[in-house]
């Protein structure tokens, strides 16, 4: 009854009822522009290659639904997404950005100028691969009219154009969300989608698999409490400042802490080993008719191995979520100078010495609670192999497709739990400066 309250309390104000509706109604103009659909496109073509392929069903996903009908903002925000990973990564390597990263307000929003900028090859690039890899696919080919020469030079620049410019119009849906709305725009435009996408779901088998539907309900419930629990979930290093005298006055003295999360790399990891395991069967579909028996017997096993979704391939995936996990939640954790800006600013850890002893004590306590997102992460990436498994106990005569059935991805779950989260604190920060009781406890 007091979430309720509170939600009544949200809409009373006129200024945060204003950020709501124009947050849902930025939302409504991208769910129109994911069904323009980009011309000379087939779409039954297009509907079976999405049946079959893992990759372009990830990449659907982030697009907010706009690429299964290959519309005009088909890739969605998956470039910036590219872009912001890409900067994180060479940040610690260019001294410049390091510096910016410095500089506070200002030299973040450099970062973010020049993520947008990197965003546009991003797209480019995108743009020609998932287009000569559609040219390529189905009969017909979901893309005819596809080259760089002849009379299909036009319509291919063209669709580049478009589908480049349809990013950055995501983009900038996103920014408006992030600047007049609630949330992180980027965020909030793959939730939408995300969420777009579950009564077709649901549709599909509510009269035909009602077993199938019943059970992964209950799997996805238990999942996103587990989630919600180890998004919350922190470690607090206890930090004091000391004091200092200032002419008459005593400046500093106060205790806090240093939280420490035990999923800071989110749902990064589940993206990097999802386009690394399923990259060499992409590019295996090319070589699965060569002429040379070795190369094309080697490209359908690899095909197979990607597709048929073995108990090597899950294990694999699953120890490649645990490994970038650690990877990106230390490269974040680096690039925050957490022991150099306590002693710079006089803090710190009680019993621990400043400086190479507190960033090697911080380091230690990392890893050790990152271990427990690691392996979360991991069971979150392979629920539909559980959900395949505990399937086998359904009545028999039962046909469960657990990828196709569960009613949200692994992956969009911890999508959907972290923007709404971070969406409710969003909102929790707003009531609170207006003296009104807010939605988390």
């Amino acid at each position: 009854m007091e979430t309720i309250q509170s939600v009544f309390n949200a809409f009373r104000l006129p200024d945060l009822r204003r950020k709501i509706f124009i947050t849902l109604a930025i939302l409504v103009i991208y769910r129109f522009a994911a069904h323009i659909p980009l011309p000379g496109v087939d779409t039954e073509s297009l509907r079976n290659i999405f049946r079959q392929s893992q990759l372009l069903g990830l990449f659907d996903m982030l697009s907010g639904g706009a690429m299964s009908n290959f519309s005009v903002v088909a890739m969605g925000v998956y470039p910036y997404i590219t872009a912001s990973i890409v900067m994180q990564l060479v940040m610690p390597m260019i001294p410049r950005l390091q510096e910016l990263a410095k500089e506070g307000e200002a030299g973040r929003n450099r970062i973010n100028q020049y993520t947008h900028l990197l965003s546009v090859p991003m797209a480019i690039i995108q743009a020609i691969g998932q287009a000569s890899f559609l040219s390529t696919q189905g009969s017909p080919p979901v893309i005819s009219n596809w080259g760089f020469t002849g009379e299909a030079l036009l319509p291919t620049l063209a669709t580049i154009l478009t589908l480049t410019a349809g990013t950055m119009f995501a983009l900038w849906l996103g920014e408006l969300i992030t600047e007049q709305g609630i949330g992180n725009g980027v965020s909030i435009i793959i939730l939408g989608g995300i969420v777009a996408q579950i009564p077709q779901r649901i549709a599909q088998d509510i009269f035909t698999n009602i077993p199938g539907l019943l059970l992964f309900a209950v799997i996805e419930v238990v999942t996103v409490i587990g989630i919600v629990i180890v998004y919350q979930g922190q470690r607090q290093i206890p930090v004091q400042y000391g004091k200092r005298v200032r002419g008459m006055k005593v400046y500093g003295g106060q205790s806090t802490h240093i939280p420490l999360r035990v999923n800071s790399a989110g749902m990064i990891p589940l993206i990097f080993a999802s386009s690394i395991l399923i990259l060499p069967g992409v590019i295996a579909q090319y070589f699965l008719n060569a002429d040379n028996q070795f190369v094309a017997g080697v490209a359908n096993g690899i095909y197979d191995m990607v597709n048929s979704q073995t108990f090597f391939y899950w294990l694999l995936y699953f120890l490649m979520v645990v490994a970038f996990t650690y990877f990106y939640a230390d490269l974040l954790f680096q690039q925050q100078n957490i022991s150099e800006t306590l002693q710079r600013q006089g803090g710190f850890i009680p019993g621990i010495r400043p400086g190479a002893r507190t960033a090697e004590y911080l380091n230690r306590v990392l890893r050790r609670i990152t271990l427990a997102g690691a392996l979360f992460l991991g069971t979150v990436a392979v629920l539909p192999f559980v959900a395949s498994v505990l399937t086998s106990f359904l009545p028999a005569g039962t046909q469960v497709n657990p990828t196709q059935t569960m009613i949200i991805t692994s992956t969009g779950l911890l999508i959907v739990v972290g923007v709404v989260i971070d969406t409710m604190r969003q909102l929790e920060a707003q009531l609170l400066m207006r003296h009104y009781q807010g939605f988390l406890k």
